[in-house]
């Protein structure tokens, strides 16, 4: 066996001339591995870049959200100082970055956003940590730029999104672009919230120091800055832990303030000790009291002149109105001190009405529209009710117009028909009288009398002896400010309106629903000579800068003939001085006025009226109760006009007229005209008899059977004079024994005791005074 081996074979053709493979290393590995995420992080770089630069391209500034960019409206006394209320959307009012102190800006920066002063407007990280929160299934945290935040209130939602923080950037870029810092500033500090229902620093200043922003000082300053980054969390009102918070958060920002050198490291410590004063706010609505019915109205008058509510609610409007504070609260105090004691006569169930007016103006000085604005929108100033014999002097003026005099006579017996068969329709005088229909005055009452007491058969005899009387007084009084009856129109707001209002038989008698305040404007009318004035409560309109939108144009319009309107009112003297409604003698000065009150469907008294005035001021006073048509008698310890309404309206008027001098009226005119039909002259009494000469000491023969006039009866129906007559009324004479006075068994009228009547129109009973 040989020792031989067998020759080795050729190569593998496969791994001939290649060198032998050699595995990476791990630094290989991530080298190539950093190099692929550097790629792709440039690629998403790009379209990132690519992405934002086409979003701040396509993305446009959107105008601002519209509660942000509208400005509070506010509403002034007559003086244009002091405040009424305001209109708003939001409580805010902007003011400009060089109202507000350097502390206050310098504090907000220290607060929000250090780098305010120097960065982009934007926060990058935010942006981030907005992605990683949202990618997580959470929302994203705060830490934005103040510019941020003012893009966020100004131009978008409050949805925290990363989609929304992107789109914030982008708005916050093209914001520094077109805005310098301070206008972002002063933008941000006019529209952030800061609590209590404030928003930006002027709304914020007053609701937690109650001053102007200008006025803050260094420690408020940093309040307001601290408590807008958690208004709840950080405002002191809300306990003992808020307090505490704040106090800390406090701390943090006048440490900012003092590493920015805004103020020195010892400000700081001595700010720092505590905390400001917090004054004591008044938590009252806006609306409360009687301020919701003011402000009612005058949006009410705003709309007639044609502004709509988004200029009344965000057009910063300035509105300067007629009322006046020492009216306004004459009547709320007047109204206090007058009303009766007892739950049961809360503003909640007697409704209460008080509305003053200025002779020649038409300006509404004052109102109480009852119950608190907050409990009940119902202004029953301008609701109103109905006015009974407060409507009388309207006819006394239509009658004096008509031809007729003060000293003609009218039918003063109760009931007085209004056909001559003495049947049908019917009006009676208050009292039961000797047959139970009314107290009985006599055939022949003046019509001076007549207004004095309150007879109403004289005014239905009035009405019914002028040809077309019920349209006579009816245009008299529309021409003296009582509005038309608009059977379109319903509801509670009866300044345009008055129901039931029409040319009826017993129209003086006063059946219509008329608001105070018209009543108030139609006697000022009077007062003034008969020229009537508009009822208004809006002077004056500019926009926040000054520029005048609208004003008033004081005009008047004749309504009656001037001495027409001196004896209508000399009559309303002597209801004061000597008829129902001498109650308002207390005031102390010249005054004329009228005593009212009106009845139910059920006979009930239903409202209780006074409206008077002196040359300066006419005021309505109205009583009523439930919704307005509830019986006073038998609940109101007293219903008539005389009573409760003449001493609320003498306590208002004293309250309202004090400071100024006393007026004078001007004397009677005496107007006698034409009467328009016969009977209604005035009394003339018989001559006194003569006497008989004296007989000669020579009897006759012949007795005369004749008797003396001395020994004549008589009459029953036919007054005895007396030896002298006295001079009364405006010009003429009557004895005191005048006819027009009621039988011997009738006691004498007191305040009051006189108004009232039972009026038949079909089948429902009405009684009105």
């Amino acid at each position: 066996m040989s020792g031989k081996r067998k020759a080795a074979g050729p190569a593998d053709k496969k791994t001939a001339g290649r060198p032998t493979k050699r595995p990476r290393t791990r630094k290989q590995k991530v080298w190539r591995f950093a190099r692929w995420v550097l790629v792709a992080g440039l690629v998403g770089l790009l379209l990132v870049t690519g992405g934002f630069v086409y979003l701040y391209r396509s993305t446009d500034i959107p105008d601002p959200n519209k509660d942000f960019e509208t400005q509070t409206s506010f509403v002034y006394y007559a003086n244009g100082k002091d405040e009424v209320g305001s209109f708003a959307t939001q409580n805010r009012e902007s003011i400009s970055l060089k109202e507000m102190p350097d502390d206050l800006q310098n504090a907000v920066v220290a607060a929000e956003n250090r780098t305010f002063w120097s960065d982009s407007g934007i926060d990058p990280r935010g942006i981030l940590r907005a992605a990683f929160s949202n990618a997580k299934g959470n929302s994203t945290q705060g830490a934005s730029t103040i510019t941020q935040q003012y893009v966020k209130i100004l131009y978008l939602t409050q949805e925290r999104s990363y989609k929304r923080k992107v789109k914030e950037a982008v708005l916050s870029l093209k914001l520094q672009r077109t805005k310098s810092k301070s206008e972002i500033l002063e933008g941000y500090l006019n529209t952030i919230y800061f609590g209590r229902g404030a928003y930006g620093v002027q709304a914020a200043s007053k609701a937690y120091f109650d001053k102007d922003a200008k006025d803050l000082t260094l420690r408020e300053s940093a309040v307001l800055a601290s408590v807008l980054n958690n208004p709840t969390r950080f405002d002191p009102a809300n306990g003992k832990d808020s307090r505490a918070a704040l106090k800390e958060r406090y701390d943090y920002v006048l440490d900012g303030m003092a590493d920015a050198g805004n103020i020195t490291a010892d400000e700081a410590e001595q700010a720092k000790r505590k905390l400001p004063r917090f004054p004591k706010i008044q938590a009252e609505s806006r609306y409360g009291g009687q301020k919701g019915h003011m402000l009612t109205m005058v949006r009410d008058e705003l709309h007639k002149l044609g502004f709509e509510d988004q200029q009344i609610d965000g057009g910063g409007l300035r509105v300067t109105t007629t009322f006046t504070k020492q009216a306004m609260a004459a009547a709320e105090e007047g109204v206090k001190e007058q009303r009766p004691e007892g739950k049961e006569f809360s503003d909640k169930h007697l409704h209460i009405a008080v509305a003053t007016v200025e002779p020649g103006t038409g300006a509404i000085r004052g109102i109480y529209g009852g119950q608190d604005y907050v409990d009940s929108q119902i202004n029953w100033a301008t609701a109103g009710g109905q006015v009974g014999s407060t409507f009388k002097p309207f006819a006394v003026a239509a009658g004096l117009k008509a031809g007729f005099s003060l000293k003609d006579t009218f039918d003063g017996n109760s009931p007085f028909y209004y056909n001559e068969e003495g049947t049908g329709d019917r009006v009676r005088n208050e009292g039961t009288g000797s047959d139970g229909l009314g107290t009985d005055y006599g055939s022949a009452i003046s019509l001076l009398r007549g207004t004095e007491d309150s007879i109403n058969t004289v005014f239905a005899d009035l009405t019914v002896s002028m040809p077309d009387g019920p349209d006579k007084i009816l245009k008299v009084a529309n021409d003296l400010g009582i509005p038309a009856w608009n059977k379109n129109k319903g509801g509670y707001n009866n300044l345009d309106n008055s129901p039931g209002l029409e040319p009826v038989s017993g129209i003086a008698l006063g059946s219509a629903t008329i608001a105070p305040v018209n009543m108030a404007n139609a006697y000022a009318s009077i007062a003034n000579g008969g020229k009537a004035a508009q009822a208004h409560v809006v002077t004056k309109v500019t926009d926040k800068d000054g520029n005048k939108l609208y004003s008033y144009k004081q005009h008047t319009d004749r309504a009656i003939p001037e001495d027409i309107a001196v004896d209508t009112s000399y009559a309303m003297q002597q209801v004061v001085k000597v008829g129902t409604g001498t109650a308002a003698l207390n005031l102390g000065r010249e005054a004329a006025g009228k005593t009212g009150t009106a009845t139910n469907g059920n006979d009930e008294v239903s409202s209780a009226w006074f409206v008077g005035y002196t040359p300066q001021l006419a005021t309505a006073v109205m009583y009523v109760r439930g919704k307005g048509n509830e019986q006073l008698d038998g609940w109101l310890p007293e219903y008539f006009g005389g009573s409760y309404p003449a001493r609320t309206w003498t306590d208002v008027m004293g309250r309202a007229l004090e400071g100024t001098e006393p007026e004078d009226f001007p004397p009677a005119a005496n107007v006698d005209g034409d009467a328009p039909d016969d009977g209604h002259a005035p009394y003339t009494p018989p001559p006194k008899p003569t006497k008989k000469p004296k007989p000669t000491k020579t009897p006759s023969s012949t007795p005369s059977n004749t008797p003396t006039p001395s020994d004549t009866p008589t009459p029953s129906d036919t007054p005895t004079p007396s030896d002298t007559p006295t001079c009364t009324l405006i010009g003429g004479c009557e004895t005191p024994t005048d006819p027009a006075s009621p039988p011997a068994s009738t006691p004498p009228a007191t305040a009051g005791a006189a108004e009232g009547v039972r009026q038949r129109h079909g089948r429902r009973r009405v009684r009105l005074g």
